[in-house]
């Protein structure tokens, strides 16, 4: 990704007008049935459908996604900023993803799951300044060039304990086709934690849904992972369409926001547990509750010491002498109430006493929206979207950064707290199949916790293409 230059927000703005207009320009076209409350993943062309379905009867899984997402914001107030802020001077960033699904049938309702994975670009402030970070495409190791790596390499078992089928649907990282309705799932190898857990229909995927972190999944729990959001675990899952069970073991982080995993499995781990209940309510209508509690085994110092370092003008501890543990919670609820309106509510929290280490630097956090389809003004495969999230931390935390300390992606040098609030709105346009663009607002107050500066207006346009 190039530097922005000298106007990057009107180069932004004219980006969003052209989308505006041909959105308006092409109104009256006609789309098939999609989804009710939210735009899926589908096909570039009705072509490709019978040769994937073809690849698949001969145990080939074979899909593929681009992402671009282009943000930018104009000047915010700012009296004073250091050097994990963000940048108070307008501008704007891109980030670009891309992913080739590959996975292979090898016995019995088992596969294996490769994701070769294609990255560049950066975040708004190379991903720095607001704890709940506006683009969740974006990962804390921008790149100037396309990098290659492995996101996703796991073995999947799936063992039937029903004859009553289900249908698995709008999961590109698994074969499409019935699976028994009560099953046990093992799944192991190189995976993102959001892969299985903390779903939800209408709040998970930045790609199609809300971009914001907090929007994501739970801001507060502090996920395993490594600078690019991956981690190596297991996870076993029983399932019989009414309650679910996940059980999940991960390889956490050797340093805060570190690129290399704690290779001390039996010290540092995370072990997440997740319970879920699905229901039918209003006529038929979906919904589902889910509840997650952590415990996570990581060399992350004490906010105390840190702070203790910082008063006495002497670098903080990176990591604690001895492996310490940190509980996390998490819970997350959705609903489809219409045809075209669907919600979610969501909430996170840990004990706040060690230094959060992998996923956002929040304690505790909250956040709901609603779905709207456009069936409303027959744009079946739009989507309409509005949220909001607040988030805090605990006053080690805060003591922290009023000492001047910074972390991994908050910290302005000096802190006047107040929570950090969120409200985000899209749009999502469904061009042609598989074909997605959006348009994304999002009003930050407080970033990182300072009521001295802000609020910020964070402009977005996204391009979304799936096969």
């Amino acid at each position: 990704m190039e530097p922005a230059t000298s106007h990057p927000l009107r180069r932004c703005c004219q980006a969003l007008l052209l989308l505006v207009s041909f959105c308006l320009a092409s109104g009256a076209a006609a789309y098939p049935e999609g989804p009710e409350t939210a735009v899926e993943a589908g096909v570039l062309s009705a072509d490709v459908l019978p040769l994937l379905s073809q690849l698949e009867q001969q145990g080939w899984l074979l899909h593929g996604q681009m992402t671009v997402v282009v943000q930018g914001h104009p000047r915010f107030r700012s009296p004073y900023q250091a050097a994990a802020s963000l940048d108070p001077g307008a501008g704007a960033r891109n980030t670009e993803s891309l992913d080739l699904i590959l996975g292979r049938r090898l016995w019995q309702d088992a596969e294996i799951v490769l994701v070769p994975m294609v990255t560049r670009g950066f975040g708004l402030s190379n991903t720095l300044g607001a704890a709940s970070f506006p683009n969740g495409e974006a990962f804390r190791l921008g790149t100037r060039e396309p990098y290659l790596s492995l996101s996703r390499a796991f073995l999947r078992q799936t063992i039937a304990l029903s004859s009553e089928t289900e249908e698995i649907t709008a999961n590109p990282l698994r074969f499409s086709g019935p699976v028994a309705r009560e099953r046990v799932t093992i799944t192991i190898g190189k995976m993102s934690v959001w892969d299985i857990f903390d779903d939800n229909r209408y709040a998970h995927d930045p790609r199609l849904e809300f971009l914001n972190w907090g929007m994501i999944a739970a801001g507060a729990f502090d996920y395993a992972a490594d600078a690019r959001g991956f981690t190596n675990g297991i996870v076993l899952e029983w399932e019989n369409g009414v309650w679910a069970l996940r059980q999940g073991v991960f390889m956490v982080a050797a340093r805060a926001n570190g690129e290399d995993l704690d290779q001390s499995v039996f010290k540092g781990y995370q072990s997440i547990t997740e319970i879920d209940r699905f229901w039918r309510l209003f006529d038929g209508r979906p919904g589902a509750l889910r509840v997650l509690f952590g415990a996570s085994s990581t060399l992350a110092p004490r906010w105390d010491e840190m702070t203790a370092a910082t008063r006495q003008s002497l670098d903080p501890p990176l990591r604690a002498q001895r492996h310490g543990s940190k509980p996390n919670f998490g819970m997350n609820a959705e609903q489809e109430f219409t045809d075209i309106i669907g919600g979610f509510i969501r909430f996170g929290w840990n004990n706040g006493l060690r230094r959060n280490w992998m996923f956002t630097e929040q304690d505790w956090s909250a956040s709901a929206g609603i779905a709207l389809n456009g069936k409303a003004w027959q744009r079946e495969g739009d989507t309409i979207g509005l949220a909001f999230n607040i988030g805090g931390i605990t006053k080690d935390h805060q003591r922290f950064l009023e000492a001047g300390g910074i972390g991994f992606i908050t910290g302005d040098g000096r802190l006047r707290y107040a929570p950090e609030k969120l409200v985000e709105t899209y749009y999502d346009v469904k061009l042609a199949e598989g074909l997605n663009a959006a348009a994304n607002i999002q009003y930050l107050q407080n970033p990182a916790y300072n009521a001295d500066r802000g609020p910020a207006v964070i402009l977005a346009l996204r391009l979304h293409a799936a096969f």
